[in-house]
């Protein structure tokens, strides 16, 4: 095509070209050099042996070996355009002198105008099959080789429709737009599914599958250039490649084109269901090293986005690979950790707030790690490390086990000062677990603490997901144990929804709590809570109370129990002992208060 042709047969030459492209066939759009513009996932899959694990940028770079000959060829070819050669025969190179050349390729080559070529490759050089016989190779059908190792497209399973390039195919064409991004806007999106596990919990593989192909499909509907490429790499993870962008603007544009699209609700076997993705985006200017590197920083950018609550797109920048490898280490010193008994639980007091006795006393048991070389590592630096890395289950599991036993050992060493009740954190990892039941009652049996002295706690966000949820805490209320709700007021649940949930406590958040005494506002959501736990016969507890002031507040609107640093910080066994001393001592509470704080 002319140069100085008109913009509508420019675009009815480009519209074919991305037609070709779409479709399953094998062809590479060049430069007069043999630098690879475009290239189709069926090419990439053709020429992936050729390329040794080379990038494929320069297409006569990549079967110079095998025909050396092609750019010679296409030098010699002096029209402005048309056929440079056809079929011709690309044999494969083997490293073993001993053995013959595999069939390989044949390629025919048209030249497009002065500053582009292009390529089609057929798979199989059948005339030299066939012994040089031309009609035998019209005549003789062709029997596709399976392709161990070279697939460079993926499909979700049971998906209908064309599949889509997998990781080998975004590589290759991401490695031609960092060589082409000097001169050329380009941006990668890394998208991943934010609830697919919960997902296929609930409804079932068969219809996390189906959800997978609905938003494949969007991609390829959204996604409306042939310089932008959609890729599937994992099992709810997908990639686009955005190139020839004007501008990093561009880039953002078409990913809140995506995040709107992917928001809509997909209709899945007759049922609607709400899904929604995260994104990370790097962008030319982060673009720099080979296609791997940049992969894995719009991963990063990703596990940002999903981290701060998903459902949005998170730009790549250089500090989230520091924190990734920061990450990284505590995840390996934790495993370590673990092994070497580095964790320990230390034990908050929760004291009764209405009849200011000492001897209904609880504690909450809460993991603190004791870290060989920087010390006691506070929680907010490894729980959600944890969490990420699959570490939290054992975690936890090492926390209800330590405490039960601890706890039961108090009960028999103290008699009536020993605490009346024991508190449990449950994480989201633990309360999954097919056999958590079973857990939780072979520790209190092996312990020999009385069920009804443990309370398991649940976040509010996480005991008002759904009924699978309340039938597995309805399943550990059956040990006789009680359940509280901690964080309540942070959460999706509501006060009329209150009673829908199996649980004997309702823990009302600090950051209520530490407003109280200032904010008319927090005062009332305080009390009205507390009405309506009172009406439901569920005890409260005031979480994270610092002052008199505070104490005052929720003591006189009607909360049970307070916990925080104003009565006592979370402190080690033998810590606990002391303060239950002072505890047990003939003095009033506003004392106790200033041997405490001075």
């Amino acid at each position: 095509m002319s140069e100085s042709a008109s913009p509508e047969i420019a675009d009815r030459y480009e519209s074919v070209l991305e037609f070709l492209y779409r479709a399953p066939l094998a062809c590479v759009r060049t430069r007069d050099g043999g630098e690879i513009d475009m290239i189709s996932p069926a090419s990439v899959q053709m020429l992936a042996p050729y390329a040794r694990g080379r990038p494929l940028v320069n297409l006569f770079d990549t079967l110079d070996e095998s025909v050396p000959e092609l750019r010679l060829l296409v030098e010699q070819f002096t029209p402005a355009c048309g056929t440079v050669c056809e079929r011709l025969r690309v044999p494969m190179a083997t490293t073993d002198p001993s053995q013959p050349s595999a069939p390989g390729l044949s390629l025919s080559v048209h030249k497009l105008d002065a500053g582009r070529l292009f390529f089609l490759l057929h798979e199989g050089d059948q005339q030299a099959l066939d012994g040089g016989d031309p009609q035998a190779a019209v005549e003789q059908p062709q029997v596709e080789q399976p392709q161990v190792g070279r697939r460079t497209s993926d499909a979700p399973r049971s998906e209908i429709g064309a599949p889509m390039p997998n990781r080998a195919a975004i590589r290759a064409q991401l490695q031609a737009a960092i060589l082409r991004g000097r001169t050329s806007e380009f941006a990668v999106l890394y998208i991943n599914c934010d609830r697919l596990k919960r997902i296929n919990d609930v409804l079932g593989h068969a219809v996390g599958d189906q959800l997978l192909n609905q938003m494949a499909e969007r991609l390829r509907s959204t996604l409306r250039s042939n310089d932008r490429m959609a890729a599937r790499i994992g099992g709810d993870e997908f990639v686009v490649l955005l190139g020839a962008l004007t501008s990093q603007e561009d880039a953002q544009r078409v990913t809140r084109r995506l995040l709107d699209k992917m928001l809509q609700p997909y209709l899945v076997s007759g049922q609607t269901i709400h899904a929604t993705v995260s994104i990370g985006i790097v962008l030319r200017a982060d673009g720099t090293g080979d296609a791997d590197t940049v992969l894995q920083r719009a991963s990063l950018a990703m596990a940002e986005a999903k981290r701060a609550g998903g459902a949005r797109a998170v730009v790549f920048e250089p500090a989230m690979q520091e924190r990734a490898a920061r990450r990284v280490g505590i995840e390996a010193d934790l495993r370590r950790a673990l092994l070497e008994k580095q964790l320990f639980v230390a034990y908050q007091p929760i004291v009764d707030l209405q009849t200011r006795s000492d001897a209904n006393t609880s504690l909450e048991a809460l993991v603190r790690w004791q870290h060989p070389t920087r010390g006691v590592v506070p929680p907010l630096e490894f729980i959600g490390v944890a969490e990420e890395c699959g570490l939290i289950g054992p975690i936890g599991n090492f926390v209800l086990s330590t405490a039960c036993h601890q706890f039961a050992e108090w009960q028999r060493q103290l008699g009536p000062q020993a605490p009346r009740m024991l508190a449990v954190n449950l994480s989201r990892a633990q309360l999954f677990e097919p056999d958590l039941v079973q857990t939780v009652s072979a520790i209190l049996l092996s312990s020999g603490m009385q069920p009804d002295q443990l309370q398991l706690e649940v976040t509010e966000s996480l005991a008002a997901q759904d009924e699978s949820v309340q039938k597995r805490l309805s399943e550990l209320k059956a040990l006789r144990l009680t359940l509280a709700l901690d964080d309540f007021g942070t959460g999706y649940s509501s006060l009329a929804s209150l009673h829908q949930l199996p649980i004997d406590t309702v823990k009302i958040d600090r950051s209520f709590v530490s407003q109280a005494d200032t904010s008319h506002h927090h005062r009332v959501l305080i009390e009205a809570t507390l009405r309506v736990a009172r009406s439901l016969g569920l005890h409260t507890v005031a979480e994270g109370i610092e002052t008199l002031a505070q104490a005052n507040v929720v003591r006189d609107l009607g909360c049970e129990k307070g916990q925080g640093f104003l009565f006592s910080a979370p402190l080690t066994a033998d810590e606990l002992l002391d303060w239950l001393a002072l505890e047990s001592r003939p003095l009033n509470r506003r004392e106790r208060l200033h041997l405490r704080h001075g």
